[in-house]
């Protein structure tokens, strides 16, 4: 007969055997490539307060259609007619919300070329210098001398996920779209923070180029 272990033996495998799990579990968590989520970001507006009550009547607020995949935004019920040059203009507009401290209108490519109008391509937020338009909305309307831009690529993460990439808040990347119409689209903006998902943002332009519906790998790779 095998001589009994007592108590403090017994106890002291189990420990080992626990702390062996758990290492080999976060070791498995540190290496899996975190969930990655490609956004076509279509035309949409960002509205300040004054803004929103200026276009849509005294006292009214943003209305939430649906949330976003960032935490805190959403796609508002409100939409605004966008217009360039030569009255040219974009009919429905979605706002997006939370409101914020100067309006802005992002646009891709083929918008600007519709509504007739030259915009940089900058990051959000970026607006000074940019170019104008008017905002039509049920109660007012609105002139922008500046505030509409064409959104540079860009790819949300936080602290934990710019590690595991070895980047930082401001790097670039390049995001490889496999499939029928593959295509590497490279300088990417890193926006790194504590707390936002993983996930990059596209316009329609680039979305169609690539044949996002139809991609069969998306890989995000550090330049």
């Amino acid at each position: 007969m095998p001589a009994m272990l007592d108590r403090s033996s017994v106890e002291q495998i189990v420990r080992e055997v626990v702390l062996n799990t758990l290492s080999s579990q976060s070791l498995g968590n540190h290496r899996r490539a975190p969930e990655l989520v490609v956004s076509i970001s279509a035309r949409h507006v960002h509205l300040t307060d004054a803004h929103v009550e200026t276009l849509f009547g005294k006292g009214h607020k943003l209305t939430i259609q649906k949330p976003l995949y960032q935490d805190g935004f959403f796609a508002a019920e409100e939409t605004v007619m966008v217009v360039g040059p030569r009255r040219r203009m974009l009919p429905s507009v979605r706002v997006l919300g939370p409101t914020r401290p100067a309006s802005q209108v992002e646009l891709a490519f083929t918008d600007l070329i519709s509504l007739g109008i030259e915009a940089p391509v900058r990051a959000s937020g970026k607006i000074e210098g940019s170019a104008g338009c008017v905002l039509v909305g049920p109660k007012g309307v609105v002139e922008l001398a500046e505030g509409v831009i064409r959104a540079e690529r860009h790819v949300h993460m936080n602290f934990d996920h710019a590690a595991q990439y070895g980047v930082k808040n401001g790097d670039r990347m390049s995001l490889r779209i496999d499939g029928p119409c593959g295509l590497i689209l490279r300088d990417l903006l890193v926006r790194a923070d504590k707390t936002s998902k993983l996930e990059v943002h596209i316009d329609t332009d680039e979305g169609n180029a690539a044949d996002l519906d139809h991609a069969t790998k998306i890989e995000l790779l550090k330049q």
